[in-house]
């Protein structure tokens, strides 16, 4: 399997730091959590970026900003030769001062 740099801890770290929830949601107190899938390819790039479950437009799209910008994986490998893996991850939004 890809391994993102740091692990898993580092990957959940990074989308804490990342995520901006967008002004309109608050306003509107959309929460809920957006399954994003992607590619990580032979290279360690993130490619074919989409949402696999979404909330809401804006927070769907803030879900695919923030997962399209993470840095290079350790690719996964197979046979110990790099190889494109679809992988899936989920990123909550919840208001925090209801």
């Amino acid at each position: 399997m890809p391994e993102f740099p740091g692990g898993t801890q580092a990957l959940f770290q990074y989308l804490a730091r990342n995520v901006h929830y967008p002004e309109i949601a608050r306003i509107n107190g959309v929460e809920g959590r957006v399954f994003v899938q992607f590619v990580v390819n032979k290279s360690g790039e993130i490619t074919n970026v989409s949402i696999l479950r979404g909330v809401n437009a804006s927070l769907d799209r803030e879900a695919l900003r923030v997962v399209s910008a993470m840095p290079l994986w350790e690719p996964g490998r197979q046979n110990n030769q790099p190889v494109s893996v679809s992988f899936t991850v989920p990123i909550n939004f919840v208001l925090e001062n209801r």
